[in-house]
Parts: structure tokens; sequence; C-alpha cells
């Protein structure tokens, strides 16, 4: 998507499931570091592409802050959404 089509990605929210299970629930605006920032931090190093993707970490939910923890294994399927962007889905091998 291109910046006019979101004037504020920090009121976007970012959810992400496990088989189904919804693990993940935030806004954009709890990263650590703001868009902006990691995209100019990045691209000082690195040419971006269109399709790039930015890994920017995580927020509260992660597998190991479950009692027990909930790691992944092989065969589930992680769904990482944000709209109106859309949904990334994957197994894990």
């Amino acid at each position: 998507m291109t910046a006019d089509e979101i004037p504020d990605p920090t009121r976007l929210r970012l959810q992400t499931r496990v088989n189904g299970e919804l693990r993940q629930d935030a806004p954009v605006s709890d990263l650590i570091f703001d868009i902006p920032t990691l995209i100019e931090e990045i691209s000082a190093l690195m040419t971006l592409e269109p399709g790039d993707l930015i890994a920017t970490g995580t927020c509260a939910g992660v597998g190991i802050g479950f009692t027990p923890p909930k790691y992944l294994v092989a065969g589930d399927v992680v769904s990482i959404t944000i709209e109106p962007i859309g949904t990334l889905v994957n197994p894990v091998a």
C-alpha cells in the first residue's frame, strides 16, 4: 500500500493467530520504534523494494508468556492480520 492509502499507520491494529487462536491483538502504536524510524534505519543499510516485509518485533502474547508456554511446532499455521492491508499466512515447518 502507499502512504496516501494509510495516512496514520499508528492507528492500525495487528492481530496474530496460531491455528485460528488469537494470540496477539495490539495497535501499531505500541511498537517500540515507529515505522518511519524503522524505514530510515533499514534503508540506510540496504535498498528496500516494493513488497519487502520488515520484521518489527512483537507485542504481548508471545508463546513463552503463557503458562505453560505455547511454542510453535511443525504443522502450526501462523496468520498475521493488519486491516486494511490484509493477512499473511505461513505454515511452520
